[in-house]
């Protein structure tokens, strides 16, 4: 008698069908169904404009104004070897700059983030929490209310125009903190750190053996987030950079971009750039895809 009842009484399944007062059959809304919809069409939304790019990037100069926007065209190649020649091979020259400042500059705001998160989330101090408020605030201001101070900064110190002009003022990266804070509390337990402090561990032998391991997986996220938030960056080398050796790839793909409104043949250049301008970001994501889907997999299990 009871199982009868609890059957009776247990909710339906998503998807099943209800019979309402009045006999009629009604099926619930699906809600997996309709999310995944949405998933589609957002994802859709985002890869139309590469696959525009990369098949736009196969096209001659011709063929980029008079075919079809989605068929293939023929000067794959010759638009390749093109943009290899341009000025020298100075494309290149951009794609090394931009590996510069992406990797250098993430490594060293990961860093900086892990260590200011741990801080925050480890250690008890006057004015941590007004502190911590600042950096929340610091995410809500765009960058390009900072990008002319910055700039006045650099140059009062002699440096605005170097490698340094572009990559200092990436160090400091207040979502990146804030990420670290939550990594560090969540996943560095503070038994373990009390009994290394026992054991006559040093705080910084504590963070580096112990405490930035365990964060290792979250770390990975604010790497990623940090390196396409550098590779992608226009305005801070077009304020900070005069000299075009060294530009990145977004500076450098824009002077083609300035050149092309009188002349038409570098509009098929400008597109095989942004579509090789890509690559770094697919292969670093594919490699550290594995570390960012177990640390989503750690954070779904914590919760």
């Amino acid at each position: 008698m009871s199982t009868l009842t609890r059957s009776r009484t247990a909710p339906p399944r998503p998807g099943s069908r209800r019979i309402d007062g009045r006999g009629t059959v009604k099926r619930r809304a699906s809600t997996p169904r309709l999310a995944t919809t949405v998933l589609l069409l957002g994802a859709l939304y985002c890869l139309i404009p590469v696959a525009w790019v990369v098949i736009a990037s196969s096209k001659s100069p011709r063929e980029l104004f008079t075919t079809f926007s989605f068929s293939p065209g023929s000067g794959f190649i010759d638009n390749l070897v093109s943009l290899n020649d341009y000025a020298g091979g100075q494309f290149w020259q951009w794609g090394l700059n931009s590996l510069l400042y992406a990797g250098v500059g993430a490594l060293a705001s990961t860093l900086v983030s892990a260590m200011a998160g741990y801080a925050l989330a480890k250690f008890r101090f006057a004015g941590r929490d007004l502190l911590f408020a600042v950096i929340l605030a610091g995410v809500l201001v765009p960058g390009i209310v900072l990008a002319v101070p910055q700039y006045l900064l650099l140059a009062s110190v002699g440096i605005a125009g170097s490698y340094w002009s572009v990559l200092l003022p990436v160090i400091i990266n207040p979502f990146g903190i804030f990420l670290c804070r939550v990594f560090a509390a969540a996943a560095v337990p503070d038994d373990t750190l009390e009994a290394a402090r026992l054991d006559g561990a040093s705080e910084v032998r504590i963070f580096g053996a112990i405490a930035l391991p365990m964060m290792s997986q979250g770390l990975v996220t604010v790497f990623l987030l940090q390196f396409v938030g550098i590779w992608n960056n226009f305005l801070l080398p077009f304020i900070m950079l005069s000299d075009q050796s060294k530009y990145p790839v977004t500076l450098g793909l824009y002077t083609f971009l300035s050149k092309g409104a009188g002349d038409s043949d570098l509009y098929p250049l400008v597109i095989m750039g942004s579509a090789v301008s890509i690559i770094p970001l697919i292969i670093l994501l594919l490699v550290l895809q594995r570390f960012w889907r177990a640390d989503l997999l750690a954070g779904g299990l914590k919760g």
